[in-house]
């Protein structure tokens, strides 16, 4: 047997090195869509901050479903596309408030309203805290490790 590499073993929580590695991956192309959607509608459609960010969030997730379906969780039982999209957009529309909200407090309640100050608070920590939502809830809901009724079969033991 050949011998494990440390991308092949499970990391903390049961997660291999290569689903992580990708998973940043594709987060980080979806951040950079999201960061450009954000900045050609606030700018050239001249949108709201909250709508902007709307509007990026939709494209990026779309961006990064496919990129998680067809590539991070490449491994996984693949659930049938319209319910993994289905729960896939319910996790990111979860991912977007948490995102959204530091965002609306450095906007609406400091007052902060330059581009630099919009970027950090929707692209930085509202993303960086998102992202942790995200891998989780793909990882318990869009993309598990055995499906649902697999779960709940009781084990066999062996013996009396």
């Amino acid at each position: 047997m050949p011998p494990t590499t440390t991308s092949d073993r499970p990391a903390a929580g049961g997660v291999t090195g290569r689903v992580a590695w990708r998973f940043l991956l594709v987060g980080g192309l979806a951040f950079l869509i999201d960061v450009a959607c954000y900045n050609l509608a606030r700018q050239l459609l001249e949108t709201g901050p909250l709508t902007s960010k709307s509007l990026a969030f939709v494209v990026s997730a779309t961006f990064a479903f496919l990129g998680n379906r067809l590539w991070v969780f490449d491994q996984r039982e693949r659930r049938q596309l319209a319910t993994a999209y289905t729960l896939f957009f319910l996790v990111n529309v979860a991912g977007l408030v948490v995102n959204l909200v530091p965002l609306a407090v450095s906007t609406y309640v400091f007052d902060w309203t330059s581009a630099v100050a919009e970027n950090v608070s929707g692209n930085l920590v509202g993303v960086a805290l998102a992202t942790l939502f995200r891998f989780w809830g793909y990882e318990r809901w869009v993309f598990p490790r055995e499906t649902p009724a697999e779960a709940r079969e009781p084990r066999r033991t062996v013996g009396p």
